[in-house]
């Protein structure tokens, strides 16, 4: 697809899916194919920042040396027989006929989208046919390059979905050590290089150039070619100051069409109005890609306020736009902090990979907080349990999801529907990256030769340090649970520090080393281990929380227990609105009262349960929390979305016990609630 089309062109222009029959079910994971992809050197070696770049305090580990485990690994399998492994089969914009398989199909990003999370799902689930999907786009890729440099389908000379491309083979350089990528991402810099001054950035590569810049470093890192340098200094200076912006952030109040110019109609032989400015800096997704910025441009220039400016940057979208989710509210365009207000799933992933690459730049432990609350609550929350359908558009307090009006900035009625590609195909194209790259972060090599604990989850670890291979079993079920135990096994006895992040909502944090109590003190959110690790060490962390009851900025309460959000469920009334190939459209509604507010201070009580096959499920929740709720009168329906809460809520009746499930089990539910004025609880 051309380039200048903007989304809600392309919407208009969609066509639908092809019609496969059959019904989405758990089937067993692939048979292997006739012929077997490249496989990954055991332990792949860990490059650092060459001089000039700035040192970082982290440095994520290659792509393929973590693998899941436990509950993780039970929803890589879910995504790998849903959608993250099987879309090919049921949507034509990226099957064979895909401009990224050669094809006269879809040519823009859709294909290099759906390979970044394809790509490292196949090899951590080590799935042949996953891996033979996978290796077509990439070969296809590999070949597509042009004696100038250019690669990828001629139709189309966006530099925006080759920079999705780049990140996608940068992943697989990583998993199989294949020369042919960095000739091709060699020949393609100088191409740019060379290019760019006649033809810039414009449009999505202009708002997003920052993710160029992260391959750009990475190939800088391997062949030291100062040119490469100089390119990251051009893409910067054609790219949108996103630094500027929130310098002084302008844009304080939910979006409306007017404001950004998306109630003209579009004038043919013009930019579209939603490729301009302002529609592209209030733009949900490029916001999320935009939390990089700073963190990856401070590795070239070495500013300390570049590394800083994110918190800046965080604190202004928090402020004006944050919702009790981790991330601010954008459907599709800024939307203010209203719980109904929406966010896009596009936007969810591409903060989580944003702010992960901070998180290695930055060592920032505050950042990892936020990844998984993003990643452990609004994530999982935007799909069906078997991921075969998801939404456009998620809302905290989310009562209906139907084909009609809603309080969107700019979206259209399909929008918080679950399905093959409610409202624009963009997201059933991205999501797959969200689950497979937090995998690829949940540790990191450290500056001081050691190992780093950076989010938590099941999984384990092949890598080396000081050129010791060093495997790691890490086993929990958090964050269902609040207890991480770490087994190492070096080849051989080797002294190397053990950083151990502590989460911001521990109230406090005990570890031990084989069974014994060890003095700790966190320091910059990481507790440090140093010692002489021998095969069959184990390390055991413990973190104590409550439940808390969260007083938001607007009154609203929300209730937390470590890195979960936790939410009301609403009876849900699932209908299928239209077959789509292997999946369908669905509606959602409400089969019970939603209109609750609760009293201050109110006792909350935390049950645990076995963590299910579905780990984020609302038919087996692996933890709840019970409080009272109070029933309302006074909060109605607004534009088919539960009204903001009400400031001064009046209970219509006593109290009841509710049971709240973590955020992401019911697709119907309310997460914010109106907090009764103290004493006016029966």
């Amino acid at each position: 697809m051309a380039h200048s089309i903007s989304r809600r062109a392309l919407l208009r222009a969609s066509t639908a899916s092809a019609a496969l029959a059959g019904v989405a079910t758990l089937a067993p994971l692939h048979a292997a194919p006739k012929a077997a992809p490249k496989t990954a050197p055991a332990t792949a070696p860990l490059t650092q920042n060459r001089a000039p770049l700035a040192p970082q305090p982290f440095q994520p580990l290659p792509t393929g040396a973590i693998r899941p485990a436990g509950w993780l690994r039970r929803q890589l399998e879910i995504q790998a027989r849903g959608m993250g492994g099987r879309l090919d089969e049921t949507w034509p914009d990226v099957g064979a006929n895909s401009g990224w398989l050669g094809g006269t199909g879809e040519s823009w990003e859709r294909g290099p989208y759906f390979l970044d999370g394809l790509l490292p799902l196949a090899w951590q689930l080590d799935d042949p046919a996953l891996k033979a999907k996978a290796q077509r786009f990439v070969d296809w890729t590999l070949a597509s390059q042009r004696p100038d440099g250019m690669f990828g389908p001629a139709s189309n000379d966006d530099w925006w979905p080759r920079m999705v491309m780049l990140k996608a083979l940068t992943q697989y350089h990583e998993l199989t050590g294949d020369p042919r990528v960095l000739r091709l991402m060699s020949a393609y810099f100088a191409h740019q290089l060379e290019a760019l001054p006649a033809r810039p950035l414009k449009n999505w590569g202009k708002f997003r150039w920052q993710d160029q810049v992260v391959s750009v470093i990475w190939l800088y890192n391997r062949t030291g070619d100062a040119k490469l340098l100089d390119l990251a200094a051009l893409l910067k200076r054609q790219g949108y100051d996103w630094q500027g912006l929130f310098a002084d952030y302008p844009y304080r109040t939910k979006t409306s069409k007017q404001a950004i110019g998306l109630d003209r109609p579009d004038v043919p032989g013009e930019v579209p109005e939603g490729l301009k400015d302002p529609a592209l800096s209030v733009h949900g997704v490029n916001n999320a890609q935009a939390l990089k910025v700073s963190p990856v441009w401070s590795v070239v220039s070495g500013d300390a306020a570049d590394r800083a400016a994110l918190r800046r940057q965080l604190g202004a979208l928090d402020r004006y736009h944050g919702l009790p989710i981790g991330i601010y509210s954008a459907d599709e365009h800024l939307a203010g902090r209203s719980p109904s207000q929406g966010v896009e799933l596009c936007a969810i992933v591409e903060a989580m990979y944003s702010l992960e690459q901070a998180l290695a730049i930055t060592g920032d432990a505050a950042l990892a907080d936020r990844i998984e609350r993003l990643a452990y609550n609004a994530l999982p929350a935007t799909f069906t349990d078997d991921m075969w359908a998801h939404q456009y558009d998620q809302q905290p307090n989310q009562v209906q999801c139907v084909h009609g009006p809603g309080p969107w900035t700019t979206n259209g009625p399909e929008s918080n529907m679950f399905g093959l590609e409610p409202h624009f195909g963009c997201c059933t194209a991205n999501f797959h990256q969200g689950w497979p790259k937090l995998t690829t972060h949940l540790w990191m090599a450290s500056a001081d030769g050691g190992l780093a604990a950076t989010l938590y989850a099941p999984c384990t670890v092949a890598t080396r340090v000081r050129d010791v291979p060093v495997t790691l079993r890490q086993e929990t079920d958090y964050p269902f649970r609040h207890t991480v135990a770490i087994t190492l096994e070096p080849e051989r006895p080797i002294a190397f520090p053990l950083r151990l992040r502590v989460p911001g909502w521990a109230e406090r944090a005990t570890v031990t080393v084989n069974g014994r109590d060890t003095p700790l003190t966190a320091t910059d959110g990481f507790v440090r281990l140093e010692r002489v690790w021998r095969r069959g060490d184990r390390v055991t962390l413990a973190f104590a929380s409550r439940p808390r009851a969260v007083r938001g900025a607007d009154g609203a309460t929300s209730f937390e227990d470590g890195a979960l959000v936790f939410a009301l469920p609403v009876e849900e009334r699932w209908s299928t609105r239209r077959q789509r190939g292997l999946t369908a459209d669905y509606e959602v509604r409400p089969a019970s009262d939603w209109a609750y507010a609760v009293a201050p201070g109110a006792a909350i009580e935390r049950v645990e349960r076995a963590v299910g096959p579905v780990p984020f499920s609302r038919r087996s929740p692996a933890v709840v929390l019970s409080t009272a709720a109070y029933p309302v009168g006074d909060w109605p329906m607004v534009d088919g979305a539960a009204a903001p809460p009400p400031a001064r809520p009046r209970a219509t009746g006593p109290g009841r016990a509710v049971t709240l499930l973590p955020y992401a089990a019911p697709k119907l539910r309310i997460t914010a609630f109106p907090t009764l004025p103290p004493g006016t609880a029966g």
